[in-house]
């Protein structure tokens, strides 16, 4: 047995060549982070424009945007503003666009009537993206109902006050319908209602529509973080939505809600939340056949944003920092408020 030390505190010989030795032969990761270029040759996770998604908001009556204050630096658009920054977002390599419609608050009743009517917000909105930038995009709808209706809730209501599911798949039908015809390519389902993904996409068959896809919303959880969204939409929403998205508590349930949608015809399934729900993200892509999105919701956003507004983080460290680490967990593709400005960096 070699000694370290002999009682003076010098290196024995053996020691020191055997100390040598081992230094020599060991294995050294920090060859391949030495250089900006070695680290980007290396790399396990990309991330790339054509993998960002942008949530867009088009509210009607405005003739200007106007920010969200608890989003700063998102807008609601108005149609002339939507264009534009849609033309933006294909001009830096955004791989697609996510639409919401902002109706008046006069034009909400129970069951969100315009949501599917032709000429309402949401819909005209899918068709000014369709004439700007379709071709050159994915076009995307939210296909729900919380922003149309006087409750709030993303169904119709029952008699008791409760969210009706099976009464919401037919109102779900008659708005994929619209949006088909306005120009959507893909429907985001997120309403978290039974049957929805089927529902739809027998809607969509029997109308024709066989090449509208569904972006399932397959776990989307009842989540603090989404408050900001809410101000985005203009939100009539008296109490919460426990009832039908998933709890925060449950995670074996995501794989049952995965299961189900693939079953019905999802062509893409999204996780929501994204960066508190990293563990369902890598279930999800580690069972699922079809690409995987995750949403890196309002709240998410803010929280980066006001702290790199104080000077407590790199603002533009922490975003990519973030995206990356939900591309890390599984996802195919990202919707973020950031895309544009990320699409950008990354270009």
């Amino acid at each position: 047995m070699i000694r370290a030390n002999r009682p003076g505190g010098a290196w024995e010989p053996g020691f020191r060549a055997a100390y040598r030795a081992f230094m020599t032969g060991m294995d050294r990761p920090r060859r391949l982070r030495r250089t900006p270029a070695m680290r980007r040759l290396v790399a396990e996770t990309t991330l790339e424009p054509r993998q960002l998604v942008l949530p867009m908001f088009v509210a009607d009556g405005l003739a200007e945007p106007r920010e969200i204050s608890s989003m700063p630096g998102v807008y609601q658009h108005s149609m002339d503003s939507l264009r534009k920054a849609a033309a933006e977002a294909v001009g830096a390599g955004v791989g697609g666009l996510m639409l919401f419609g902002v109706p008046r608050p006069e034009d909400k009743d129970a069951v969100g009537s315009q949501a599917s009517a032709p000429d309402g917000i949401l819909n005209r909105g899918l068709r000014a993206l369709t004439e700007e930038v379709g071709g050159d995009t994915v076009v995307m709808a939210d296909t729900c109902l919380d922003e149309f209706t006087d409750h709030g809730h993303c169904g119709v209501l029952a008699g008791d006050g409760s969210v009706d599911n099976d009464a919401t798949l037919d109102r779900y039908v008659e708005m994929a319908l619209a949006q088909a015809e306005a120009g959507a390519e893909l429907l985001g389902t997120s309403g978290m209602m039974d049957g929805q993904v089927g529902a739809i996409r027998a809607g969509l068959d029997a109308a024709g529509h066989i090449d509208t896809g569904i972006l399932a919303y397959a776990a989307k959880y009842a989540s603090a973080f989404y408050g900001p969204f809410r101000e985005a939409v203009g939100s009539s929403l008296q109490g919460d939505r426990r009832t039908y998205q998933q709890d925060a508590a449950n995670r074996r349930e995501s794989l049952r809600e995965l299961e189900l949608d693939l079953a019905e015809g999802a062509d893409i399934v999204m996780v929501k939340p994204a960066m508190s729900y990293l563990d369902i993200l890598r279930d999800v892509a580690d069972h699922s056949p079809v690409p995987v999105a995750a949403y890196q919701i309002s709240g998410e956003y803010a929280m980066i944003t006001a702290a790199a507004e104080r000077g407590w983080i790199d603002r533009r460290g922490a975003i990519l920092e973030s995206l990356l680490g939900i591309r890390r967990a599984g996802a195919d593709i990202v919707l973020t408020y950031w895309a544009t400005e990320a699409a950008h960096w990354l270009s």
